[in-house]
């Protein structure tokens, strides 16, 4: 198949997915396909023109992933006319002669279903859910209001805009950007004081956020592959929370796969992320976070549309609990969203 890895992008997790799209990229090739991988907003220059046949290493020049998160404005001073035009040159020009384009973009203007609402509108197909279901699950309060409305537990919460009353907040309590990703625009708070330093931090991201009661317990993520579940991985930072550092840096976290858990929490939390599944709207895969609370209540936190693909990610650890290569992976995922 020719297929194009689509990466990076101008998200706050541009270098996660960068990390993915470099792995995708050396699975399919391995497997034999015609690849190429490219950066959605900075695209490529030379003549895309019979470009599968290029027998080049796409994949050369991506950085490892820094601890924080990557400069934007310095990404964006790259092209002149980012404001006017987000795909790079080139980039529809190659999807459009391409099977199928294999998203390994995470966060804004990637997971959100605008890129994926552009490939419906030209016939191009792509990996993941729709535009819909990918909308509804950037959006964190929209989230946490369908898994209310749809019999789903999940943390007691509300959404505000930046600037609004905040109303009978619990301590401790969790402030998060409705759009963000990997862990980026997540704080734990106390008290007012920190509740506020969180809501001014939060605007450099989103001028909306969620705040919701805190969960104490243990950690645990469940990926789903054609809306069945696969087995759980439990999710413990060595030190501090599930950070954006703690999520990519080696080492920093304990998962483990299968969790340590009874077979009747198990499928609990199983059946719990498939019902989310349907009541998300979802197609193709996904994964769901949840916690456990020292009592043994579960409550799904959220969907992730695009789940990470770096060598350390949840959902290709899940894959092989399973059996499941991660190259057998990526060709898995691209045939549950072509249908096959």
């Amino acid at each position: 198949m020719k297929i194009v890895v689509l990466a990076g992008g101008t998200s706050t997790e541009r270098e996660v997915s960068l990390i993915s799209g470099t792995g995708i990229y050396k699975a399919l090739k391995e497997r034999g396909h015609q690849v190429v991988l490219l950066d959605v907003y900075l695209g490529y220059k030379g003549d895309a023109d019979d470009i599968f046949a290029d027998p080049r290493d796409w994949s050369e020049g991506i950085e490892a992933i820094k601890e924080d998160s990557p400069d934007l404005a310095a990404v964006k001073a790259l092209r002149p006319d980012g404001d006017r035009h987000f795909f790079g040159p080139n980039v529809m020009k190659i999807c459009e002669q391409a099977d199928v384009v294999f998203m390994a973009l995470h966060g804004a203007n990637g997971e959100d279903g605008k890129i994926q609402a552009v490939f419906e509108l030209n016939g191009i197909p792509y990996t993941g859910t729709d535009y819909l279901s990918s909308a509804i699950c950037m959006d964190k309060g929209l989230t946490k209001e369908l898994f209310m409305a749809g019999g789903i537990p999940t943390p007691k919460g509300y959404t505000i805009r930046i600037g609004e009353e905040v109303r009978d907040v619990k301590y401790p309590a969790v402030v998060k950007v409705t759009n963000g990703g990997s862990s980026v625009g997540v704080y734990f708070v106390n008290n007012d004081t920190e509740l506020q330093d969180a809501l001014e931090k939060a605007k450099a991201y989103d001028d909306e956020v969620v705040i919701e009661q805190y969960i104490k317990g243990r950690e645990f993520t469940c990926g789903l592959i054609g809306g069945k579940a696969l087995p759980l991985v439990e999710i413990e930072p060595l030190q501090g929370s599930y950070d954006y550092k703690n999520k990519y840096q080696p080492g920093m976290t304990k998962e483990t796969c299968p969790a340590n858990l009874s077979e009747e929490k198990t499928k609990e939390i199983q059946c719990i992320a498939e019902k989310a599944w349907k009541v998300l709207r979802l197609r193709s895969y996904a994964r769901m976070d949840f916690m456990m609370d020292e009592d043994g209540t579960i409550y799904c936190l959220e969907a992730n549309t695009l789940p990470g693909m770096t060598p350390i990610s949840l959902l290709p650890q899940e894959a092989a609990a399973t059996g499941m290569s991660y190259p057998e992976l990526c060709e898995k995922l691209i045939e549950v969203s072509l249908g096959k």
